[in-house]
């Protein structure tokens, strides 16, 4: 999944992102208001992290804007501690969740993560659960009939793309842009790689190829490799 970050409070910013990046998120970061109200109207984020008092134009400005614009990108805000109207304020202007200033990174994380799943019809779940796969992304593996299968970061990072966008038809290039952040240079060639992976290790069915297009999820996990 790749997230904006916007902060201009650089140790905060430094923190959050070694933490993020830690999960498996790909993550860019600005910390100027203008900047943030272009690029994240103009990349395919899955999620953005807002703080309000920004430098080149205020947070609430921004958000605004790119609901104006149609932009359904779930936002969570960074709020002062004890700024019950800036929380009020930022839900109005369509916010989908705050944190209020100082915070625990894992509170920060369980609250991504509950965002991802309700943007994709998931918020019933205390954790991803799709066709019979359980993700533990705290430990980052998977159990399957009840046993952990362990995952290096790459395949941890793809299947959970995958496990939030359950049969939708995905192709390499979009995969690149939501697993990779915007410095990093993006090799459909190793997602392949990745995708036999799990092959191998949840069955060869789990993933669908689909010659000239992409990919699809199944969930069908029919005979793995040993």
């Amino acid at each position: 999944m790749r997230l904006l970050l916007v902060e201009d409070h650089v140790p905060l910013a430094d923190e959050l992102l070694a933490t993020l990046t830690r999960q498996g998120y790909a993550v860019d970061w600005l910390a100027d208001g203008r900047d943030a109200a272009v690029q994240g109207a103009s990349e395919p984020y899955d999620l953005i992290i807002l703080d309000l008092g920004l430098p080149g134009r205020p947070g609430l400005e921004v958000l605004r804007e790119w609901r104006g614009m149609g932009l359904a990108t779930p936002v969570l805000i960074l709020t002062a501690r004890g700024s019950w109207a800036e929380r009020i304020d930022g839900l109005k202007a369509g916010a989908d969740d705050y944190l209020t200033k100082p915070f625990h990174p894992e509170e920060l994380l369980l609250r991504i993560q509950a965002l991802l799943r309700r943007a994709r019809g998931l918020a019933n779940q205390s954790q991803l659960e799709v066709a019979g796969l359980s993700l533990d992304e705290s430990r980052q593996c998977v159990q399957q009939g009840g046993k952990d299968v362990d995952l290096t970061s790459a395949e941890f990072r793809l299947l959970r793309y995958f496990m939030l966008h359950p049969g939708q038809l995905l192709s390499k290039s979009h995969l690149a842009e939501h697993l990779y952040d915007g410095e990093t240079e993006r090799d459909s060639n190793v997602i392949e790689v990745h995708i036999n992976h799990l092959r191998r290790k949840l069955g060869r069915e789990i993933i669908e190829t689909r010659r000239g297009q992409g990919y699809r999820f199944t969930g069908n996990a029919a005979g793995a490799v040993s």
